[in-house]
């Protein structure tokens, strides 16, 4: 799959672009465990134009990521073209156009998935970032704002019609947020779509390599996103990658993925500092598939997520390992 010259490979898999989540080292690990190619944190436009410190940081790349997209969202066409601009100047191989951000404090500003209730100037900013740049653009949305609007299938063409180069696709409407199950049905009929010429990337419930693999079979897309099932678990690349080229996973051992939890945590303290840094990185321990199902575990994870030094919670992941993942 290629997007304009960016070649990602068979059936490549990515890192879906996810706020307080895929900060600079995280992607990079999430790239050297397989992800084709990952995405930024989304930046808000209105904060990058006013050069809000803590937005402008989030531009930051490392060229061992690559390739590597910065996403921007936001509603109004002037600041959306002038922060694609800035994006530009970053350095990324592609910029994104959020519109499926489902969260209230986006969408109910009319940015994100907002802007699935007003598709003129969806495509208007569209049309108008792709001529304010020189790098490949492409769109991330949502299959429309509720069951009763799901206009996919026509906003995909107009879309390409703007001039993005990849449209990746949540299985969700924005009124379902992340409940329920993601729908591909339709995903798979835009694919379908004589008209539409430039990749499709499906998005939505892929938690496991069968997963992965069972979306591409059924659904012809020509790359998937992987969301939420990375978080705490990076190594789910790795997994599917396996599974893809050969038919079968050759896992990491316990001790291989909780190194590289320890190191998620070192990388996050150096990052920021060490308070916000393990506040930062309590998402992917509370989320981990390392830490679920453990018998007699509760009082352990209770402690684990509020550790508050780094060489407590380092130490206790030992313990963890020392005492329940071993027999377990």
């Amino acid at each position: 799959m290629k997007i304009a010259d960016i070649d990602l490979g068979e059936r490549p898999v990515m890192l879906a672009p996810m706020e307080d989540v895929t900060d600079e080292s995280f992607r990079l690990i999430c790239r050297e465990m397989g992800a084709a190619m990952v995405y930024t944190e989304f930046v808000s436009a209105e904060a990058l134009v006013r050069d809000i410190k803590s937005t402008t940081r989030k531009l930051q790349i490392n060229d061992r990521e690559r390739p590597v997209a910065i996403q921007i969202y936001g509603r109004e066409p002037e600041a959306m073209t002038e922060a694609a601009r800035i994006v530009e100047q970053a350095g990324p191989d592609l910029l994104d156009i959020n519109f499926g951000c489902p969260v209230k404090k986006v969408a109910s500003k009319g940015a994100g998935a907002g802007m699935l209730r007003d598709i003129p100037k969806l495509l208007a900013i569209t049309s108008d970032i792709v001529k304010a740049v020189s790098i490949p653009v492409t769109v991330k949305t949502r299959l429309g704002w509720d069951c009763e609007n799901k206009i996919i299938t026509d906003l995909g063409p107009r879309l390409q019609d703007c001039g993005i180069k990849a449209l990746t696709v949540h299985g969700r409407t924005r009124s379902q947020m992340y409940t329920g199950v993601a729908d591909w049905t339709l995903i798979g009929q835009l694919k379908e779509d004589p008209r539409m010429e430039i990749p499709i990337i499906g998005n939505g419930d892929i938690t496991t390599p069968e997963g992965a693999a069972d979306a591409f079979d059924r659904f012809g897309v020509d790359g998937i996103m992987v969301g939420r099932a990375s978080f705490g678990a990076p190594w789910i690349f790795r997994e599917i990658r396996d599974y893809l080229d050969k038919g079968a996973v050759n896992p990491l051992s316990i001790e291989e993925k909780l190194a590289i939890l320890k190191r998620q945590i070192t990388e996050s303290i150096e990052r920021i500092d060490e308070y916000r840094g393990i506040l930062h990185i309590r998402r992917h321990l509370a989320a981990s598939p390392l830490f679920k199902g453990i018998p007699n575990f509760r009082e352990t994870r209770i402690r684990l997520l509020r550790a508050e030094k780094k060489d407590e919670l380092l130490a206790l992941i030992d313990e963890i390992n020392d005492k329940f993942l071993q027999p377990y």
